[in-house]
């Protein structure tokens, strides 16, 4: 059986730009065919499908870097560049990616087939054949395509159920999913047995709903003791909780403390006490329950309590029927909202500073994809890149940064003098 993972850190990278071509027309008979280069494709696109038949995010422990593919470049008879292919990435129904930078929530994968593009891949740059005019009809420079950015991300994967049992280690949950599902999870009489949540449909009174058993929880699970804190993301969607109790104490333990202690650590981790909730008094066939069950009752201060036994399959007429009519009231599943559309572009800005006596640097995305462009052999290509400082605006932004007549400037690996 496959490992249950259901956080992953990831980096995604969608593809570059092809870059614009350089070309000229080149024919028999033809002495000075003009400018011919075809722009650069465009860069692949990240895409997250979210597949129904994927449980785990168990694949992105071996696999942790993707990228989608490059567009190609421009190239003569003004052909533009081959597109990069799109990158699909399959997830399991219900996994949240996380910008890690930011820490705001990019996508909710919570539809079976729901498609989402992450990142977009950069456009490609334009061929010399872009840059003609009736004054320069021979530009011997093109534009790079659009650099993208690797971006890190967290996946978190939060079941999607209607119901959640939540209890302590040992209480019974996997014997109720089995008892009210058809879902057969491992039983066993020892602490932790359940280790990843198991997931059934329930059909009771014509409606059928999902069913959850989440691993066992224990004191300070919300600060990650015990395997609660890895578990309890499984809740956040849940519109109903069952909170199971083993109202016999047969493990010594108080069936009023654990239910206090439950709710605790549900809210400490993000105020899940105050989700809709019913107790499925467990175990009421064994000794010392017909005792604890009014001290429950008093303790759940008007939450209901249905005694029940998992052992004999007893009890669960009345459990079953509260919760398919309050599941008829509550709201549907959660959906995280999607904080944030990510642009996948390189921000176009850039940035002046001086760096010493006279000397000032001009950096960015802006600058960069600029000095990219230009072919500093080629007049024409000087003099749009002069033009192009001008319109940009890093003329203005050099003297107001202080620049002076002959100061030098320098731009990525070029350096040249201030000149009006």
């Amino acid at each position: 059986m496959a490992s249950f993972v259901d956080r992953a850190n990831v980096t995604f990278k969608a593809g570059n730009g092809g870059d614009g071509g350089v070309s000229f027309h080149r024919e028999k008979f033809v002495v000075n065919g003009g400018p011919d280069g075809g722009d650069g494709g465009r860069g692949g696109d990240i895409v997250l499908v979210a597949d129904s038949n994927l449980h785990t995010l168990l694949d992105f422990s071996y696999k942790a870097h993707y990228r989608a593919e490059n567009g190609a470049p421009g190239s003569s008879n003004n052909r533009t560049g081959k597109s990069g292919q799109d990158m699909l990435i399959p997830v399991p129904v219900g996994t949240v990616i996380i910008d890690k930078q930011t820490n705001k929530i990019v996508a909710d994968m919570s539809e079976k087939g729901k498609r989402k593009v992450l990142l977009q891949g950069g456009r490609g740059g334009f061929g010399n054949a872009r840059f003609a005019t009736p004054t320069r009809q021979a530009p011997n420079f093109a534009k790079p395509g659009i650099k993208t950015q690797e971006r890190e991300f967290i996946l978190e994967l939060k079941t999607i159920a209607d119901v959640g049992l939540v209890g302590f280690p040992n209480v019974g949950k996997s014997s109720i999913l089995s008892v009210v599902t058809r879902a057969r999870p491992k039983v066993a009489s020892y602490h932790f047995t359940t280790l990843s949540p198991n997931l059934g449909i329930c059909s009771y009174a014509g409606v059928s709903f999902v069913m959850a058993d989440i691993p066992g929880l224990i004191e300070n699970a919300s600060e990650g003791a015990g395997l609660g804190f890895n578990f309890l993301r499984h809740i956040e969607r849940t519109r109903l909780i069952i909170h199971v109790v083993d109202v016999s104490g047969v493990e010594g333990r108080d069936p009023v403390e654990d239910y206090r202690l439950i709710n605790k650590e549900l809210e400490k981790y993000g105020g899940l006490d105050k989700r809709a909730m019913i107790i499925a008094a467990n175990k009421m066939d064994l000794p010392s329950a017909q005792e604890n069950l009014p001290r429950l009752i008093e303790e759940a201060n008007g939450v209901p309590v249905f005694p029940v036994s998992a052992a004999t399959n007893q009890g669960f007429d009345a459990l079953l029927g509260k919760t398919v009519e309050l599941l008829s009231k509550l709201e549907p599943i959660k959906e995280f909202a999607e904080e944030i559309v990510l642009d996948d572009e390189p921000l176009r800005g850039f940035e002046v500073e001086r760096i010493a006596e006279n000397v000032y640097r001009v950096s960015g995305p802006s600058a960069e994809s600029l000095i990219a462009s230009v072919n500093f052999s080629d007049y024409e290509s000087m003099q749009w890149f002069q033009k192009t400082l001008r319109t940009s605006g890093i003329i203005d932004a050099l003297k107001e940064a202080g620049c002076q007549e002959g100061d030098s400037v320098q731009m990525g690996s070029v350096s040249f003098d201030f000149i009006e």
